[in-house]
């Protein structure tokens, strides 16, 4: 093979592999299907007129007949007159006629054989036609169904890339750190423009009614023992207990009340200071 030869083949090789690789199954299947459809109208062309063929030899068989029929009878007019002569010309006509029927009638028989292969064989061609416009059907579902299954492998793959679960990991992370410091700016801002030492009474206060709301309610529902009455304490005068009091305490009991509510007060303000 010379370098000439060995270069053609080169390049009709790449050229084959390009197109082979430009190639859409789907718009390849519909040329198909087409070109399929394009050949059976041919065929179908190709066919009728084998049936009109048939139909002219079967209707020149009939006239054929027709004809060495009517020489026949102008034969038997001939002998009724006593002229036998032209009785043997008509008959000699008849025998042509005759002779051509024959004939025609073969070419016929063999005309109808071949349009009715034709017509199987047309049939046959339909239905594969017909079945090729099944298949290529299901064949472009399946097409579009692997086109689907790689597109979905092509995004896994770029989802198993290590880099993007980091930057989904950092975001994470750093929506969580931002939470993490309003929720401790939000308790400086407590610390530093409320009563902290209040508001943990006012959280008791609240849980305390709670269970006191907790408490009537099984008491109602039969859980627990009704509540015991209340003995009706005896009045005593508000006067007489202000002045009982001021008498009891002497000066020295006075001052130690005082002392003793002052360092309250001075171990509440240090408490303070310490949780700021």
């Amino acid at each position: 093979m010379g370098i000439f030869a060995r270069l053609a083949q080169l390049i009709k090789s790449n050229l084959n592999d390009l197109i082979s690789r430009s190639e859409d199954p789907e718009k390849m299947l519909n040329q198909i299907v087409v070109d399929m459809n394009t050949q059976l109208i041919e065929a179908k062309k190709q066919v009728a007129a084998s049936i009109a063929d048939e139909k002219k030899l079967l209707k020149q068989t009939e006239q054929e007949l027709a004809t060495a029929a009517e020489w026949e009878r102008r034969a038997m007019m001939a002998v009724r007159a006593g002229d036998d002569a032209l009785a043997k010309e008509a008959l000699a006509r008849k025998r042509e006629h005759d002779e051509l029927a024959v004939a025609f009638r073969s070419q016929w028989e063999k005309q109808k054989a071949a349009v009715d292969q034709l017509k199987l064989a047309l049939r046959a061609l339909n239905a594969k036609i017909e079945e090729a416009k099944r298949k290529k059907t299901l064949l472009i579902a399946r097409k579009k169904r692997a086109e689907a299954q790689r597109a979905i492998q092509e995004t896994m793959s770029g989802l198993r890339n290590a880099s993007a679960f980091e930057a989904f990991d950092r975001m994470q992370g750093k929506i969580e750190r931002m939470e993490a410091e309003a929720e401790a700016s939000a308790e400086l801002q407590e610390e530093y423009s409320g009563d902290v030492l209040a508001h943990r009474f006012a959280e008791l206060e609240a849980t305390a009614g709670a269970d006191s709301d907790l408490e009537a309610l099984k008491r109602r529902m039969g859980l627990l023992p009704p509540e015991p009455p209340r003995a009706e304490p005896a009045p005593v005068r508000v006067e007489a207990a202000a002045d009982a009091g001021e008498e009891a305490l002497s000066e020295a009991e006075r001052e130690e009340l005082a002392q003793a509510l002052a360092e309250l007060e001075a171990e509440q303000q240090a408490e303070l200071r310490v949780k700021k």
